[in-house]
């Protein structure tokens, strides 16, 4: 999210998280503090492969209650920025099997949530979903987690047929904007209420 109002708007949806991205290269970064940040929900800072000090200084401008990595971030960062009382999410890029189990084990005990995310050259983005049935079958860790990668408004089928006992939530992203970092409240709004129907 970048701007206020788009801000207010979907803080009023019945979500439970809003994620701000600091990473440079992304169509999404954002530049400066809003004049306007979320109230009622936590307040996430999206980062990659970025320096502690410059994470705990984000944390303090947006006033941020979590931190989502998505680079090569090591369990020994993850487990200084909870030990800061911050909830620490982690992402992984998944394509197999063998991407879910190596990737995350390190991690299993030092992490508040995962987050699944569809294998990319970049850091996320792709708008396109991965193999669900990889964690069904082979996430047998004891950290709860996010879905992520190209859900969009077409998805809720998909995710009622999903589950798994540590599944907690869903990261929505580029198939509900206007344009980067302006999210259309609208659908975000209309998706939430379906997938709330039939949970």
């Amino acid at each position: 999210m970048t701007l206020s109002e788009n801000i207010r708007e979907v803080e009023e949806l019945g979500i439970d998280l809003m994620g701000f991205i600091f990473y440079a290269k992304s169509p999404r970064c954002v530049k400066a503090v809003p004049s306007y940040l979320p109230k009622s929900i936590g307040r996430v800072g999206v980062f990659v492969n970025s320096e502690q000090g410059y994470i705990e200084e984000m944390v303090d401008r947006f006033g941020l209650t979590h931190v989502q990595l998505h680079g090569q971030e090591s369990a020994e960062l993850c487990q200084a920025l909870r030990q800061q009382g911050l909830q620490v999410i982690k992402a992984f890029s998944i394509a197999t099997a063998e991407d879910l189990i190596e990737r995350t084990s390190a991690y299993d005990h030092v992490c508040d949530y995962f987050l699944f995310d569809t294998a990319t050259p970049a850091y996320g983005g792709s708008g396109k979903a991965f193999n669900w049935q990889i964690l069904t079958d082979h996430y047998h860790g004891n950290t709860p987690f996010f879905l992520s990668g190209g859900i969009g408004p077409d998805s809720t089928e998909a995710l009622q047929a999903f589950s798994h006992p540590l599944w907690v939530g869903i990261d929505l992203n580029s198939r509900f904007e206007v344009s980067p970092g302006i999210k259309d409240a609208k659908a975000i709004g209309q998706f939430v209420k379906a997938c709330l129907e039939h949970r």
